[in-house]
């Protein structure tokens, strides 16, 4: 971050602090500007040449400085972001397991069409241009095999660019590969081929008009796309469009910190996707809160094999409220947007004894402990690099209720 002569607040993509760069501007506002760094005039001794030189502001950006450097910064970040909330930290880590690629089990890909035919691709950043690539560094080398193999068929059955949107891919631990396909018409060629490769894909038509891969309908379901993965010794089933941690091993390291700090007892999860963190922490009664349709699917399967007391209740948090009780430990791991108003109001009234709460955006979360601060002190924090090479942080806080 710096300023234009006009006092103007420019934030620059490729550029480290200290550094003297060129950067073309390509968002402007009233009060700040977007731009990427084109040339390093004077290099940061922290600056490293990325893995990925001429694609990685697509998807790692902090590929151009070291790792441990990457670290330092995160950690900074979450003190700064809590500092301004007038929040007080404990002494804290930034966690990772110190696998900085490799390790992303889901991706997706957009397409671009030449004349050689159809290709993986992504956008360029502030812009809408593709760019042609066979994968990704951070993603796990199984899913970027799924995709090369998804872009011979597609060649193969003579798919053209302009009737695709997007896939997502993603792969279990054991290398299980499932997808979704985005499409802009109605009828497809069959893709029941795939089977050679995924262990399932769904078609989707979308509607053309929408940039956003939303599915419209289904037009082809080959194979299964629910995929298995172990966490803390349990199994939990979820689809390709349900949320599933990206991170399966650095999530495992936060889950073992709640369950640590969480005494035994009933919990209520909210947010609870398809039910990772109550499941896997609870020893007793789980109420398991969730509003999204494709992760209810899936996390009524996993509370009915689970060995615990479960309820499920299918409805926004904001909704849910009742069920945050104060002989209940309460967990929350809400969207970047951070808890809805009537959520904080009600965990202020209520007074459940603990609340664990994972974020992934310090932003928000320190604002929310603000909000909380008079019924609660933090007793345990963490930061996490869930997503390494990318600006992304996760956290966790420990609250307390004050007697």
């Amino acid at each position: 971050m710096g300023r234009l002569a006009d006092g103007r607040v420019v934030f620059v993509w490729n550029a480290l602090p200290g550094e003297t760069v060129r950067a073309n501007i390509y968002k402007r506002k009233r009060d700040y500007v977007e731009s990427i760094a084109v040339e390093i005039i004077e290099a940061s001794p922290e600056r490293i040449a990325p893995r990925e030189a001429d694609s990685f502001l697509a998807t790692s950006p902090w590929q151009m400085m070291s790792f441990a450097t990457e670290n330092s910064y995160k950690k900074a970040i979450i003190a700064e972001t809590f500092e301004r909330e007038k929040i007080t930290l404990p002494d804290f880590a930034l966690v990772s397991d110190g696998m900085e690629y490799g390790y992303r089990n889901k991706m997706e890909y957009s397409f671009f069409g030449d004349d050689n035919g159809l290709h993986l691709a992504l956008h360029h950043r502030g812009s809408h241009r593709k760019m042609i690539v066979k994968g990704s560094a951070l993603a796990q080398a199984a899913i970027d095999q799924a995709g090369n193999k998804l872009i011979e068929l597609l060649n193969g059955l003579n798919v053209r660019a302009a009737d695709l949107k997007s896939v997502i891919i993603r792969c279990s631990q054991d290398k299980k590969v499932a997808a979704s396909l985005f499409v802009k018409t109605e009828t497809f060629a069959d893709m029941s081929l795939v089977s050679s490769f995924m262990n399932g894909m769904d078609v989707y038509y979308s509607n053309p008009k929408s940039p956003a891969s939303v599915a419209t309908k289904v037009l082809q379901s080959v194979g299964s796309t629910v995929l298995t993965d172990n966490l803390t010794g349990k199994g939990f089933d979820y689809s390709v469009n349900s949320f599933f941690q990206g991170n399966i091993p650095v999530f495992e390291l936060a889950l073992a910190k709640i369950k640590q700090h969480t005494d035994q007892g009933d919990i209520t999860d909210m947010f609870c996707g398809v039910g990772v963190i109550g499941l896997s922490i609870g020893s007793r009664k789980v109420s398991l809160i969730e509003s999204d349709p494709a992760n209810a699917v899936m996390l009524r399967g996993n509370a009915k094999h689970s060995k615990l007391d479960t309820q499920v209740i299918i409805a926004p948090a904001e909704k849910a409220t009742e069920h945050i009780d104060p002989d209940k430990i309460l967990i929350v791991d809400p969207p970047r947007a951070g808890l809805h108003s009537d959520v904080v109001a009600a965990i202020n009234s209520a007074l459940p004894p603990k609340v664990a709460y994972l974020s992934c955006n310090p932003s928000t979360q320190a604002r929310d402990l603000a909000l909380l601060h008079k019924n609660y002190r933090v007793t345990f924090f963490e930061g996490y690099n869930f997503f390494p090479r990318t600006p992304h942080i996760e956290s966790l806080a420990i609250l307390k209720r004050i007697a």
